[in-house]
């Protein structure tokens, strides 16, 4: 029987894959460092210790919560012993095409380059920014929704459609092998969320937005990652769409205009109730 492994399947983006493939009836487990919940214990940062025997689909969801040495160097240790073990392909989840001037891009970049002269079989899925980290990224002042975002749009999709989307190539990895697919949705702005929420929209520039993240407990490479976001949306890098994902999914993306509200939505101040979310 042919076996599908999960990595970091106590994450969201994991978790979701997972079920996805449970919910198609493969034969698919996860992974996470501790082997919580049932998981099949693999910790990237024990190479010694990495068994991947018995699998024949890996989906190796990026390590990124690190600087890009402890990444790179992860997802080498996982892409060799996927080789050592028999692993049959990989389906790796990346960042989108138009992702390049993001500052958490270079690790993404690299491990494609790593499996494409890798002796495995291998399917490159370039997943855009979710709609839930858009709406996230839209704080709130008083009863105004602020961005730094400017006029720019994001090409965002939902973290459901990208797992979807990678549990249909994962169930049929032959049918997209040595294939790259851009996955990414239809452009919203900062504008549309607050429309939608029925809020008002207070524009601010990335010094002052800088400011707030610096100040925001974040883990040392957090606030250059996030303001690479900001940037890159404010100067149409990340608005452009394309048909990939629709075609995977065979229906039509979620509404991330509305996903991006809910998530806007959960911070705000109390006794706003986002009439259009």
């Amino acid at each position: 029987m042919t076996m599908i492994l999960v990595t970091g399947s106590t994450g969201q983006l994991g978790r979701a894959i997972l079920s996805h493939l449970t919910g198609r009836g493969a034969p698919a487990i996860g992974s996470s460092r501790s082997g919580a919940d049932g998981t099949r214990i693999l910790d990237f940062d024990d190479p010694a210790g990495l068994s991947l025997t018995g699998v024949d689909t890996l989906v190796l969801v990026s390590a990124g919560e690190a600087e890009d040495d402890v990444v790179i160097a992860r997802h080498e240790a996982v892409i060799a012993a996927a080789e050592r073990d028999g692993v049959t392909h990989v389906v790796y989840t990346s960042l989108a095409g138009d992702g390049d001037h993001l500052a958490f891009a270079l690790a993404h970049r690299w491990t494609e380059r790593r499996l494409c002269r890798s002796t495995l079989s291998w399917t490159i899925l370039r997943n855009g920014l979710y709609a839930e980290l858009f709406g996230s990224l839209l704080p709130w002042s008083g009863p105004e929704l602020t961005s730094a975002f400017g006029g720019g749009a994001l090409a965002a999709v939902t973290r459901d459609d990208l797992a979807e989307a990678a549990a249909i190539v994962a169930t049929a990895p032959g049918a997209h092998a040595g294939r790259s697919y851009d996955l990414v949705g239809q452009p919203i702005t900062a504008r549309q969320v607050a429309e939608r929420l029925g809020a008002t929209l207070s524009d601010i520039g990335l010094a002052e937005r800088r400011v707030q993240l610096d100040g925001a407990g974040l883990k040392p490479f957090q606030p250059a990652m996030l303001m690479s976001i900001h940037t890159a949306v404010a100067h149409g890098f990340l608005g452009r769409t394309g048909p990939d994902l629709a075609e995977l999914l065979g229906r039509e993306p979620a509404d991330t205009l509305a996903v991006a509200a809910l998530a806007a939505l959960a911070s705000a101040p109390e006794g706003f109730d986002g009439r259009g979310a």
